[in-house]
Formats: C-alpha cells, structure tokens, sequence
C-alpha cells in the first residue's frame, strides 16, 4: 500500500520529469492548469504516465474533476489502494 506521501513525491518527480517544472512548484495545492500550466494533452500524458506507474489506469473522467496536486494524490490513492 503506497501513502498519500509516497504518491506525491512519484507524482512531483514525474511533473518534474515530464514537463521541466522546478520542484519547488509542484506543492499539493498547485493547480495543475494555472500554477503548472498543464493543459490538456499533458494531462493525457500524465494518465498514462500513471498507468504505466500503478499498472491501473485512472478514469478520465475521475480526472476531469481534478484541478491541484493534492486532487492527483487522493485519486490515485483510491486507484491504487482499491481492490480490483
């Protein structure tokens, strides 16, 4: 079972990663399209960079709903501590 803790720091490593974003800007309260400038082909990008991670895949529309880091956190805590 991973924490909240652990999936934030995947997560910011793979913001970081992804799309050259200064750590320092990935906070749980970021908002994904004004603070991280995220749009939405990112965000498609992100899906699948978290399916590859967790092996499940997160569904699009759970992440319509999403708008900070802590958003991201919380849904693929679920995703990820749900039994399939």
């Amino acid at each position: 079972m991973q924490t909240r803790e652990d999936i934030f720091n995947t997560l910011r490593d793979a913001l970081v990663e992804l799309f050259e974003l200064d750590a320092g800007r990935v906070t749980l309260d970021a908002n994904l399209y004004e603070d991280l400038e995220i749009d939405s082909i990112d965000a498609v990008d992100l899906i699948d960079h978290i399916k590859r991670q967790t092996g499940k895949k997160i569904a699009a529309d759970e992440f319509k709903a999403v708008r900070t880091v802590n958003d991201v956190v919380e849904a693929v805590f679920r995703l990820v501590n749900t039994a399939a």
